[in-house]
């Protein structure tokens, strides 16, 4: 995780934007695009979720939870900009600083039709997301008006290439509609049993495709498996 790095110099949270190509796959920008924290937040969130769906079966107590897919991880962290001097090498205003982070995680992409995903890099921490949302508080200010200092709390989604996203999709869930190739050997009550789990709903998915139940199936046929109801 982010600290002091093996020869003594306390690594910065980095946040560099990202491209997409026409594949989907994210790569980062130059470095020279990127920002460097000016205080590395004091700690982050990272939250992984299961999404189920949840049927309540006929005569049961409970409810059936069936899994659904993994939803996209995410992040959340608090950034604290300081403008006081107490800060060594801070440069830029806090103002600059800020505006600076919203350029990079929160500017509309009117080619993409979407904000452009960043790359998050804190010492072996490494994350593709989007932001989910960006509030700014500021606490201190000069007798001008300008902010001294501001906390500010970001939240990202992870970011997830065409591949990755049907790699998580669950593509055999019970709850789609499924096309189904017949190959040899296959028979009805074996692919339902391999959609639903449950070989008995053969009778009406060989009704839905107008075969007789007892009907032989033959290799490159063509099959609908319907969604439970």
């Amino acid at each position: 995780m982010g600290g002091q790095s093996q020869a003594g110099k306390l690594e910065k949270m980095t946040i560099t934007p990202c491209k997409v190509d026409d594949e989907g796959n994210i790569t980062a920008q130059a470095d020279s695009k990127s920002m460097k924290v000016m205080i590395n937040p004091s700690s982050f969130t990272h939250n992984l979720t299961i999404s189920y769906s949840q049927k309540e079966a006929l005569g049961a107590n409970g409810e059936d939870l069936k899994f659904k897919n993994i939803k996209p991880d995410t992040v959340s962290f608090e950034l604290v900009f300081d403008g006081t001097g107490v800060v060594p090498n801070a440069t830029d205003t806090v103002k600059d600083q800020v505006d600076q982070l919203k350029k990079i995680v929160y500017q509309y992409d009117g080619k993409e039709h979407q904000p452009t995903p960043v790359r998050l890099t804190w010492g072996s921490f490494l994350f593709f997301g989007r932001l989910d949302s960006l509030n700014l508080e500021y606490t201190l200010f000069k007798p001008s008006g300008d902010p001294l200092r501001a906390k500010t709390k970001l939240s990202f989604s992870k970011y997830m290439s065409k591949e990755e996203q049907a790699l998580r999709k669950n593509n055999s869930s019970p709850d789609l509609t499924h096309t189904i190739v017949v190959k040899a050997g296959d028979t009805l009550p074996l692919l339902c049993y391999k959609v639903y789990k449950d070989s008995s709903y053969y009778p009406e998915v060989a009704r839905i495709n107008g075969l007789n139940n007892l009907h032989t199936l033959q290799p490159g046929q063509r099959l609908q498996f319907p969604p439970l109801r």
